[in-house]
């Protein structure tokens, strides 16, 4: 639908609509909207949002700063409505509404911050960054919203505030499972199972027969599941980090293999015969040529691998490990029924593993720029 001269999208018309109907609603059994001190600047602020959508692009700029300023208003306007006694636990359609309008509200600012293409480098930097923190903090509201507005009992899913709670309440903890499982286990791991996997990888190139023989057993052990190998491993290294980070090299060598040898088998027939032709020996064709085109494959194994050691160390710990470890402290909390420490347990393995993954990308990037995937649209 255009306003004036200007489009304005479904989801600002959609926004509206919801918040509108609210107001015919009652937010919780017994109470009025008139009866909310706080819903006037919540629904307010929800109001500034749509009418900005109605601006010119002169004010792009300042528009799209002033509706994130706006929504996130709103947003802490909603969450301190759910906390109130009259609508914890007993929220009603009304409620909902307002929650669905927001939802609608989030959408536009996202696809207006995605949309926008700024000339400085610094806004550009800024924007590829709001867009997702946008999103995980609507993630982490909604959450919040659902569990509070519904009572779900905390046993069958906290609160994101609770879990929070356990965070900073427990701080010595998890940095001490933080070490066992990421820094003593994993990264060793990693790095162990990776090599290892880069070199049989360059020794099967090197000697066909390697190959035909090595990829059939990669395969095979790649589908022996992590509960099988597990409590092998903890009986062969013992129940401290050394098992752990057996299960990883596993786990982390086979991917390693696989796309090592298909990167190197990726090189195009052409360069290799400019390279025979200018009499260029194996190492280095290898070097100047396959390598190169081979570091895509290489990274997408990192990226991967990054994953799969976190999980194969977390689930090498519920088979023996001593006191400390995020999978020891996984599988202890959940028998006591402490399920905020058994969350905050799983967002700092979520954390760990996501800064891990970009820190392999922005490497990646750096390596391969000269990439098609790197290169901007003219």
């Amino acid at each position: 639908m255009n306003v004036g001269s200007r489009k304005v999208p479904g989801s600002v018309w959609a926004s509206g609509l919801f918040l509108l109907l609210a107001f015919f609603g009652s937010p919780a059994p017994e109470v009025k909207w008139i009866d909310l001190a706080g819903v006037w600047v919540t629904s307010g602020s929800l109001a500034g949002v749509l009418v900005l959508s109605l601006l010119g692009p002169t004010v792009s700029l300042w528009s799209r700063t002033a509706q994130l300023v706006l929504l996130g208003v709103a947003l802490l306007g909603t969450l301190d409505l759910v906390h109130l006694k009259s609508i914890s636990g007993v929220a009603q359609l009304g409620f909902w509404l307002v929650v669905t309008s927001l939802g609608f509200a989030v959408w536009y600012v996202m696809q207006r911050f995605s949309q926008a293409d700024p000339k400085a480098a610094w806004l550009q930097m800024m924007f590829r960054i709001i867009v997702p923190g946008i999103f995980g903090v609507w993630f982490l509201a909604l959450w919040e919203l659902v569990t509070i507005g519904f009572g779900i009992p905390r046993v069958l899913l906290p609160s994101p505030g609770l879990v929070g709670d356990a965070i900073t309440g427990s701080l010595n903890i998890l940095a001490a499972d933080f070490q066992q499982t990421v820094v003593r286990a994993v990264i060793p791991g990693f790095v162990i199972g990776n090599l290892a996997g880069f070199a049989a990888a360059l020794a099967a190139d090197r000697w066909a027969f390697l190959g035909r023989g090595l990829l059939p057993v990669g395969n095979l052990v790649s589908a022996i599941p992590i509960i099988g190998i597990a409590p092998i491993m903890v009986m062969w290294f013992g129940f401290d980090w050394q098992s752990k980070a057996a299960v990883v090299v596993i786990m982390t060598f086979f991917p390693m293999l696989v796309n090592t040898m298909s990167g190197l088998r990726s090189a195009g027939a052409m360069e290799l015969d400019l390279m025979r032709a200018i009499g260029a020996s194996h190492w280095q064709s290898f070097l100047q040529v396959r390598l190169p085109t081979a570091l895509p494959f290489i990274f997408n194994a990192l990226k991967i691998n990054s994953a799969l050691a976190l999980i194969g160390a977390i689930v090498a710990e519920f088979f023996g490990t001593p006191i400390v470890g995020m999978g020891f402290r996984i599988s202890t909390e959940v028998g006591r029924m402490n399920m905020e420490m058994v969350w905050a347990s799983i967002a700092l393995a979520a954390v760990s593993g996501s800064l891990f993954y970009g820190l392999l990308a922005v490497a990646e990037r750096r390596a391969t720029f000269w990439h098609p995937s790197f290169r901007k649209p003219s």
